[in-house]
């Protein structure tokens, strides 16, 4: 389960967000592209747009129910 407390600085206020047991899978930029992106230098994902519509509401919580490592959260 996602710590909120480990939670990447990167992550854009809200809801969901993405703590440092992410092993860059790509999982979720594959599942929610709008909401997610990645680090590129310490090769992590985070959450880089909060959804805002039921659609991206589904797709993060589908990321979320996939994420091999449950790195996704949701408060």
């Amino acid at each position: 389960m996602a710590d909120r407390t480990r939670s990447y600085a990167d992550n854009v206020p809200g809801p969901f967000y993405v703590d440092d047991s992410c092993i860059d899978c790509d999982m979720c930029l594959a599942t929610a592209p709008q909401n997610f992106a990645r680090n590129q230098e310490r090769r992590y994902s985070y959450i880089a747009k909060q959804p805002e519509n039921d659609e991206e509401w589904a797709l993060c919580l589908q990321a979320m129910e996939e994420c091999p490592v449950c790195a996704i959260g949701c408060d």
